[in-house]
């Protein structure tokens, strides 16, 4: 495992104990929301592992709805985070599973309101660091590092390299991309991390390429 700086080896400004189990639970968390892109009205949370385990005693469970409610790793807030849930109207439910997953802490998070409904699977890999890698049954790899682009599209000819040459023209370095599709022809998801700060510009550029159904972002 390669570590981009000192603080991921120590460990996040966090609440605690654990830096995989809460720090890492709560970065899973709100990147799932900031992906929902607003307040869910409700969750389903399916643990996996160590996370199964000893998500009480560790927090996992209280981290995941800080998360959901827009905390970040060192918000005092998380310790409340049941309170507050019921306070914003969204329920919650986890559920221990058996199933052995390929990472010992995972999370797979379902959460929607009246508009929709999302789901993610996230991992802790350690010192408060996560990645997600599954989003409403497609395969990724998202670290929430860096500002990151998701663009759903028909899985059509051009459509790589349209996107490739907007977010070029903005000046803007790709760190990390991955693209896949759930059949040949079909819907496609593009994932891509990028250096700068995404700007409304280049949003609506990329929303109205041919072929673009749908663009999120996810701010560093």
């Amino acid at each position: 495992m390669k570590f981009r700086s000192v603080f991921e080896i120590i460990g996040p400004v966090m609440i605690g104990p654990s830096s995989s189990h809460t720090a890492g639970a709560a970065r899973i968390g709100l990147v799932a929301r900031d992906l929902f892109g607003r307040q869910p009205k409700w969750a389903k949370i399916h643990l996996y592992g160590s996370f199964a385990e000893t998500y009480k005693g560790h927090g996992t469970d209280v981290a995941i709805i800080g998360g959901l409610l827009g905390y970040d790793t060192f918000d005092e807030r998380i310790k409340t985070a049941f309170e507050d849930a019921s306070a914003a109207g969204m329920t919650f439910e986890f559920i221990p599973e058996e199933e052995e997953m390929d990472h010992p802490n995972t999370a797979r998070i379902l959460i929607g309101d009246e508009e929709g409904d999302m789901e993610l699977v996230g991992i802790s890999i350690g010192g408060g660091t996560m990645e997600v890698v599954e989003l409403n049954g497609f395969p990724l790899r998202l670290s929430g590092h860096f500002p990151a682009l998701l663009v759903v599209h028909n899985d059509r000819a051009g459509v790589i390299a349209n996107v490739s040459n907007a977010i070029a023209a903005q000046g803007m370095n790709i760190a990390h991309m991955e693209v896949g599709r759930k059949e040949k022809g079909k819907m496609a998801l593009m994932v891509i991390e990028v250096d700068q700060v995404l700007n409304d510009e280049l949003i609506n550029e990329l929303q109205s390429l041919p072929n673009v159904t749908q663009v999120s972002t996810l701010a560093k």
